[in-house]
């Protein structure tokens, strides 16, 4: 890891701003599967104590596929992928752990802060790594209110090549609108066994997503053809949740819609509003929404995993 007198006197490698874990290094270094996952969604996006169940099911999801978990974080100023017990203990505890985007990866680190980062933000650190998957719950998007409200994971998906696997943007959002940000971003949006854009934890949304592929194979092929054209962006993998655990979109829907209503009744903006929508939408369908959101981040950790074997044998 670069010395602050390194940073200060001038450029260093990227690599060597990471902090890494060493089970993560030597999966790196070996040219073993690697799948990083984001550390807003134990920090801020999910409540105690079900971000601890998360976080477990996640990364066992990507181990029992074969592949290594490196979460993403800025841990007292240093970028980091893996935490170690005491700092994964701060950010479960959410003990002044701040939400970072990609745009606010070096305030954390001049301030020496535990930052928590959100897709942006993880995609920026993992590509300094090296790492070409990503697993997540929903990606951000085009907000509902207001409508120029548009989060930062759209740009940086437009810029960073990945494989991202998500169970499409988060339900809150305006989903026809942010499935038509990613077509003018250029960002490659493909369904993974189904050839609509799912609902989050929402049972589906009738939007049709340009392509469909069935196998974690063809996935890795499409993305090596997208690379080899030079082509910036992501390939977005978007899943259902698993049936089981998935909400009917009506119910999803007047949920949502009754938390829209409160959001504005108590004047909630910014960064806070999709912790307190999704917290809304969990307390009217009885907590429901939150065991959804948990199946669908340990199914979206084994596509991923999945996928990260098959690019590494391939």
């Amino acid at each position: 890891m670069a010395t602050r007198a390194q940073a200060r006197n001038g450029p260093v490698s990227a690599a060597s701003l990471l902090r890494m874990e060493p089970e993560i290094a030597a999966a790196l270094a070996a040219r073993r599967p690697v799948v990083a996952l984001e550390s807003s969604v134990i920090a801020q996006g999910l409540p105690i104590p079900a971000n601890a169940d998360a976080l477990t099911r996640m990364i066992e999801a990507v181990e029992r596929y074969g592949a290594t978990p490196a979460v993403t974080a800025i841990v007292r100023g240093v970028p980091a992928l893996g935490l170690d017990t005491a700092s994964q203990a701060r950010f479960l505890a959410r003990e002044g752990v701040r939400k970072v985007a990609a745009r606010d990866l070096a305030v954390a680190m001049a301030h020496g802060e535990d930052g928590a980062t959100t897709v942006s933000g993880t995609l920026a650190l993992m590509r300094l790594a090296g790492i070409d998957v990503f697993a997540t719950g929903g990606i951000g998007g085009v907000h509902r209110e207001p409508a120029y409200d548009e989060s930062a994971d759209l740009v940086e998906l437009a810029r960073t090549s990945a494989i991202v696997v998500c169970a499409g943007a988060k339900a809150i959002l305006d989903l026809p609108a942010t499935l038509e940000r990613l077509d003018t971003l250029g960002v490659l949006v493909i369904g993974y066994r189904t050839s609509e854009l799912p609902g989050f934890f929402a049972d589906g949304t009738g939007l049709p997503v340009p392509h469909r592929l069935d196998g974690a194979a063809d996935i890795v092929r499409v993305f090596r053809a997208h690379r080899s054209l030079g082509r910036p962006s992501a390939v977005l993998v978007v899943q259902a949740a698993p049936a089981d655990a998935s909400l009917a979109r009506q119910e999803v829907e007047a949920a949502i819609a009754r938390a829209l209503a409160e959001a504005r009744k108590v004047g909630v903006s910014g960064s806070a509003v999709t912790p307190f929508l999704l917290g809304a939408v969990e307390r009217a369908t009885g907590g429901r929404s939150l065991a959804a959101n948990l199946a669908l981040l340990e199914h979206n950790a084994s596509l991923a995993a999945e996928i990260a074997v098959a690019m590494s044998a391939a």
